[in-house]
């Protein structure tokens, strides 16, 4: 279905993306793999001159898919590893190996094709997010309720939401109240309790209560749409980006093509042999040719991408590759990153002549047939309870109802006064990052119950090591402050920036990278814009929103975050592998084209030192998909190895 959503310059639309196998992108190096591969089977039955049909098919199929660009971006001053390519193909065919040519440009022909399926997949998931508006919306205007596309809200229209329904645009509340799912936007997966004045951010959930909203943004216009247009442009930045091999092309094609020129004419002016001088060209031209530069790069990211996934890391591009080995911050989401995102019960506090477990079970008898998150979580805490009797649930508030002969009341602070006593509790849990109910039977508080969502085990140990790796760290979070900061004391990270809108994530990444190259690390709709403007967006893939999946760069479908640092460590080992290829790629130019350009080596010797540097250069990248021990040893305060039970317990109980 489509969306009428835009923003107010240009429209955003969510689109189907088109299968793969009626992708025209992917036509044209199909039709080159399968050229190529009959051309081999020919050669290998001795047919001749139909092996070099195919092959020259092959070739042009390829050659058809960057050429063109490659000349384009030359006509207009831009170099980049299609003009590599295509001299590389020209120099094989000059040769006379229109095998090598053709299987070069299949390769680079293929690559580009994938990549782009990459990005329009991106881009598809990206706007998917505007599936998050409703199609229509109930509002008041001029005493009359009508019913009007979700785009057609203006500022300053009344909202009617009802229980259920999602929220079309930013908000306030002018009447009524409730509990709202604001995990599209916050991430966070407690609701939010709220009530005249307000904010509701759009694609928001309604709890049970009715509520009347006034616009504060129009439906064009919204914080959905804002992240939309946030990543997009982030992703625009970085693909402007050079990669390395265009960083290393831009200089080193019209020196190649200035020098086999300059030998031509200037041979032919000096000695009045063109012929002589035009092979020898020739040769300096396919002695510059990078051929092992072309495979250089690709084999290293192709084999180090591939062994990341035993870290669970999946890589989806070899720039993201590349940058993954230069990390020196990491910017951490909080709920659903650090934390389990499924919040229970930790700490029960009961008034004189009540137990914890009397407590916990008057609770759940009257949370038994609630939906909210916290009632799940009471509920986990006092199981086999039978439910309570009359129970009425009053939106924004608690829930009342009979249970054990008691007239129970179930709810917030602000709804349910804790007492002098068990208020010093309340206070004491809400420092420590929990969220308060109390629990109060005929007319008297009985107890308090913190819920909070919980450490992973194993947290505060990967910030230990990432600390360790001399990497920094900081939290990005839209919960409230103090949740945060206690969370974030015990994995102990010092930088924490709480209460922060998509937008604001998104600010602190791009003021961040500015200074040093920074991954983030987030799972909800809300990090995307901060996942696309990091030099690294990692995702959180298994529990991650499909928006955050898409927009980052790296998504990370393991369960034990102590996989990143090392998947940090097989980056730096594998760009580095990397970097080698490409020195002995340009120490083979360097060493080859004086020598031929002094005759002392001909077309074939040039040739067959080529094919060598190609075979090391391969060898070597496959280095790069090695991936080192997973379950290193971890010491403790005093030095010693510690199992992976104990750390995990010592992470849980910092």
């Amino acid at each position: 279905m489509s969306r009428h959503c835009c923003g107010p310059e240009e429209p955003l639309k969510h689109e189907e993306l088109t299968p793969w196998w009626r992708d025209r992108g992917l036509l044209w190096p199909a039709v080159s793999g399968i050229l190529l591969a009959l051309g081999f089977l020919a050669d290998w039955f001795g047919q001749d001159t139909v092996a070099l049909v195919l092959e020259g098919g092959a070739l042009a199929a390829g050659a058809w898919t960057f050429v063109p660009g490659a000349l384009r971006r030359l006509r207009r001053g831009k170099l980049g590893v299609g003009l590599l390519m295509t001299i590389a193909a020209v120099g094989a065919v000059a040769l006379g190996r229109i095998g090598e040519a053709a299987a070069l440009a299949f390769l680079f022909a293929i690559a580009e094709a994938l990549e782009d399926r990459a990005m329009d997949r991106a881009q598809h998931g990206l706007r998917a997010l505007l599936t998050l508006i409703p199609d229509t919306a109930r509002v008041e205007r001029d005493g009359q309720v009508e019913t009007v596309e979700a785009f057609e809200v203006r500022r300053d229209d009344v909202l009617l939401i009802g229980a259920g329904e999602r929220v079309s645009t930013d908000g306030i509340v002018v009447e009524g109240s409730s509990s709202i799912d604001t995990s599209t936007v916050t991430g966070e997966s407690i609701p939010v309790e709220v009530a005249t004045g307000d904010p509701v951010p759009a694609g928001s959930v309604n709890g049970g209560g009715t509520l009347r909203i006034e616009a504060t943004a129009d439906g064009r216009d919204n914080s959905l749409t804002q992240i939309v247009r946030l990543v997009e442009e982030a992703h625009a930045r970085k693909g402007d980006r050079a990669r390395l091999a265009d960083r290393i092309a831009r200089p080193l094609v019209p020196a190649v093509l200035v020098l086999a020129l300059g030998v031509a004419l200037l041979g032919w002016l000096l000695t009045g042999d063109p012929l002589v001088w035009v092979e020898r060209a020739l040769v300096v031209l396919v002695a510059a040719s990078p051929c092992a530069m072309a495979i250089a790069v690709p084999v290293t990211v192709i084999s180090a991408i591939g062994s990341a996934s035993k870290l669970g890391v999946i890589i989806k591009s070899g720039q993201a590759f590349e940058q993954l080995g230069t990390i020196r911050a990491v910017a951490l989401d909080k709920t659903g990153t650090l934390t389990r995102n499924q919040p229970s019960v930790v700490a029960v506090t009961g008034a004189s002549g009540w137990s914890e477990d009397d407590v916990l079970r008057l609770a759940a008898a009257v949370e038994a047939t609630s939906t909210h998150p916290l009632a799940e979580a009471v509920r986990a805490g006092g199981p086999g309870v039978r439910p309570a009797a009359d129970v009425q649930e009053l939106a924004g508030h608690g829930l009342r109802g009979i249970a054990e002969g008691r007239s129970v009341r179930v709810g917030s602070p602000r709804w349910v006064s804790p007492g002098t006593i068990l208020g010093e509790a309340a206070d004491s849990m809400a420092e420590r990052g929990m969220s308060v109910i109390v629990v109060e039977a005929d007319d008297v508080p009985a107890g308090v119950i913190g819920v909070r969502d919980e450490l992973k085990p194993e947290a505060a140990e990967a910030i230990a090591m990432l600390h360790q790796r001399g990497i920094r760290s900081l939290m990005l979070t839209g919960d409230n402050e103090r949740t945060a900061r206690a969370l974030a004391a015990q994995v102990g990270i010092d930088d924490v920036r709480a209460e922060e809108l998509p937008a604001d994530k998104a600010e602190a990444i791009e003021s961040s990278v500015a200074t040093t190259p920074t991954a983030m690390i987030g799972d909800g709709i809300n990090d995307a814009p901060a996942l696309a403007a990091a030099t690294v967006g990692i995702a959180m893939g298994v529990t991650g929103s499909a928006a955050a999946v898409e927009s980052a760069d790296v998504a990370f479908t393991g369960t034990d975050l102590r996989q990143i640092p090392l998947a940090f460590d097989h980056a730096k080992r594998g760009r580095a592998i990397m970097t080698g290829n490409i020195a002995l790629a340009l120490a083979i130019i360097v060493v080859l084209v004086p020598l031929a350009l002094v005759g002392v080596l001909g077309l074939a010797e040039v040739v067959l030192v080529h094919e060598l540097a190609e075979v090391v250069v391969i060898l070597n990248g496959l280095r790069a998909a090695r991936v080192r021990d997973l379950t290193p040893p971890r010491a403790t305060s005093t030095g010693q190895p510690r199992s992976r039970a104990s750390a995990a317990t010592m992470a849980v109980r910092t």
